[in-house]
């Protein structure tokens, strides 16, 4: 029985996904100038994804990087020089393998007329006079370049070699029999794996390949058989000359790069620094099932994640000092029945102990959901790059902090709101060269993400140092919508926040890029539905500044527990600006409008938790009460609550998944006495509050 190498395509999707970012990074450098290291490393990159799409089936993966190492080798050797019309064909290679791996990840058909054609024009870049011929010359001149010709061009042998099952048993490594024959001359392997078992019935210490090897040069049979001499008896050897006719393919791959499909083979090939070619046998070759239609279990958003054996050692350790801990308190609740005030102590250090234990296991079982935000930052630089050429600026991209980590599902969620805040920067605030130029800036634009660690959670800001948003021009839109009123006094931080208003867009042309005012309430939604809040700041001719706060994950949250009549209730910690006891001077009431409260001369509209859910409260004279201050899309309100019971992290429950979708409720938990508290969902309560203050004056102006 053949092995079934379809259950580790995960595996070697993950890894093309990690060699095309490796590659789309190293190329976006080699803008800069030629790096030879940075070359080998994205040739390396390709070669991998080349033998892994060989060893599983993908042929139109394989084919198709192989042109791409085909034009990196020839830069890599010096034999063609890097310039920007290869390294744009290259990205867009990049681009189009891309598709290909995401639509044999999926199970779809990739887009074949545009791979294609872009496989066309690597191999007429190939075919083209571009290719350095003065380097061909000086390598025919070349002493050493022309022996190792000559050795290629020379007659050569093929060996047939196939190990008993126990000679690995003995210690017999076929890596060190091809590495020395390697040193004799060029050489290619072929591997059969067509007596590869099922998994589960693997022995790791048997052998199931064998090998086909040519050896192409001047070199003696004698010598070939001596290498053999130590595994003769254990194995079947075949050393035949080779048809000195036959087609003869130069090998000019670099040494180090061990072709990556043997590698997903067998563990001895890891080793061999020759190249390595795959030709399976027919009965064993795996195809990918290509559907044209996704299945219904795809998701864009990866199942696996590869965690730093430093965290699982952390993890381990925990659970070892829970389990000390446990069996501590097993032993101290035998001996309670003597009922000492010493055992009582021991009881109590007991679960000190292991509320410490927890929380520790806790924070490093989240640990293990923790990405560095570098995942997503490494998008940028293509495509700042690609949209500064096509709108003629100027721009320079800084990342700062791309280790700074955050949970998985945020990583995967923030991208798509990230990208629209970049583009928006680039099209609306980045002047172009002379216009900078023309304002005494430099020609040159600076865009920076920026992210770090705050508290308990993770601010990430995209600083643009273009020309700031227009404030005059932002309040004659917002009046002209009907969002606020012509005479109305308003702050610049709520001026500047309109711009997150579904369809709001100060751009006087329309373009391709962003102006259609179709995205930035999307942004504000998206990053609300993480938990976090997104708010702008400006100066006009010095650029603007977005700030997302997010948590640093959704499992759990720092909450603030409040009483409003029988029940409690959680506010996040995020939202809360302060708490405080109202003094009746500073409240406000307004007919027809909700009660304000003046707080350092600001007013705030007061939020009745408790009419809002129809709910009882234990009082309903304001100053008897308190006031949370909170915060969400730049609007501060104050929540009139009975009661502050304490702070404590709790696990969130999705409400919506056992119940149903409340407005300004966000989930529920459990409390440590077993009953349930609801979370209070700030953005949404505020939205619910002024939305059900509206209904009341339009049936209290009709009646």
């Amino acid at each position: 029985m053949s092995i079934d190498l379809s259950e580790f395509h995960d595996i070697f999707f993950e890894e093309c996904f990690e060699g095309l970012s490796v590659m789309e990074s190293g190329l976006l450098t080699l803008d800069n100038g030629t790096d030879v290291e940075e070359i080998n490393s994205i040739f390396r990159a390709a070669h991998s994804i080349k033998g892994g799409g060989a060893s599983f089936g993908f042929m139109d993966i394989s084919n198709f990087t192989h042109v791409m190492e085909t034009l990196l080798d020839e830069m890599r050797d010096g034999r063609r020089e890097v310039t920007q019309p290869i390294v744009d064909l290259l990205l867009e290679s990049v681009d189009v393998l891309q598709e290909m791996v995401t639509a044999a990840k999926d199970g779809e058909e990739s887009d074949t007329e545009r791979t294609a054609k872009v496989h066309k024009k690597l191999e007429a870049m190939l075919a083209g006079e571009s290719a350095d011929a003065e380097k061909e010359a000086i390598a025919v001149a070349d002493t050493k370049e022309e022996t190792a010709a000559e050795k290629t061009e020379a007659s050569g042998w093929q060996i047939k070699f196939k190990p008993h099952p126990d000679m690995i048993k003995g210690g017999n490594d076929p890596a060190r029999i091809f590495r020395e024959l390697q040193n004799l001359a060029d050489m290619t392997i072929t591997v059969d794996v067509s007596e590869l078992p099922a998994f589960c019935d693997l022995e790791p210490e048997s052998s199931y390949l064998g090998w086909t090897l040519e050896l192409r040069g001047d070199v003696q049979e004698t010598e070939i058989r001596e290498l053999f001499s130590w595994v003769e008896d254990e194995s079947d050897l075949e050393i035949t000359p080779l048809d000195t006719a036959a087609p003869k393919e130069a090998i000019n791959e670099d040494q180090e790069a061990a072709d990556n499909a043997v590698e997903q083979q067998t563990l001895v090939t890891e080793e061999a620094k020759s190249k390595l070619v795959v030709e399976e046998k027919s009965s064993t070759k795996v195809k990918p099932e290509t559907k044209k239609t996704k299945p219904a279990s795809a998701s864009k958003e990866s199942g696996s994640i590869r965690v730093s054996i430093d965290k699982i050692d952390e993890l381990i350790n925990m659970v070892g000092e829970l389990v000390i801990t446990q069996s501590m308190l097993s032993q101290i609740s035998s001996s309670l029945e003597e009922g000492t005030e010493t055992n009582l102590e021991k009881l109590l250090d007991g679960i000190t102990q292991l509320e410490r234990n927890t929380r520790e296991l806790q924070e490093s079982v989240l640990q293990i959901r923790m990405l560095p935000i570098s995942f997503s930052f490494s998008r940028f630089p293509r495509l700042v790059r690609d949209l500064s050429k096509k709108m003629g600026k100027k721009i320079e991209l800084k990342m700062i902090g791309e280790q700074t980590e955050v949970d998985k599902t945020v990583l995967e969620k923030i991208g798509d709101p990230l990208v629209h805040l970049v583009r928006n920067s680039l099209d609306h605030g980045i002047e172009t060269p002379d216009i900078r130029t023309a304002a005494g800036k430099p020609e040159t634009g600076t865009l920076e993400l920026h992210a770090y660690h705050e508290g308990g959670d993770i601010i990430i800001k995209v600083i643009d140092d273009g020309a700031g948003l227009n404030r005059e021009k932002i309040l004659q839109k917002a009046i002209e919508k009907g969002l606020v009123n012509e005479n109305e006094e308003i702050s610049d931080e709520r001026i500047y926040n309109l711009i997150f208003q579904p369809g709001f867009s100060t751009a006087d042309q329309v373009s391709d890029v962003s102006g259609r005012g179709v995205g930035m309430d999307v942004v504000r939604r998206n990053i609300r539905d993480l938990g976090g809040n997104v708010s702008i700041d400006s100066n006009d001719g010095a650029g603007s500044t977005v700030t997302i706060r997010l948590p640093l994950t959704l499992a759990i949250l720092d909450g603030q527990l409040v009483q409003i009549g029988e029940e409690t209730y959680i506010v996040s910690l995020v939202s809360i600006i302060e708490s405080l006891q109202m003094v009746p001077e500073s409240i406000n009431s307004i007919t027809g409008q909700s009660d304000l409260y003046r707080l350092r001369n600001e007013y705030i509209p007061i939020i009745r938790v408790n009419e809002l859910f129809g709910m009882k409260s234990g009082t309903t004279n304001l100053h008897e009460g308190l006031l949370v201050v909170v915060e969400a899309d730049g609007m501060r309100v104050g929540l009139f609550v009975d009661d502050l019971l304490g702070q404590q992290q709790v696990v969130i429950k999705s409400l919506e998944t056992n119940f149903k979708q409340i407005q300004g409720i966000s989930g529920a938990t459990i409390l440590g006495d077993g009953t349930v508290a609801l979370i209070m969902d700030v953005p949404g309560l505020i939205q619910r509050h002024f939305e059900t203050q509206s209904r009341k004056n339009r049936l209290t102006a009709v009646a």
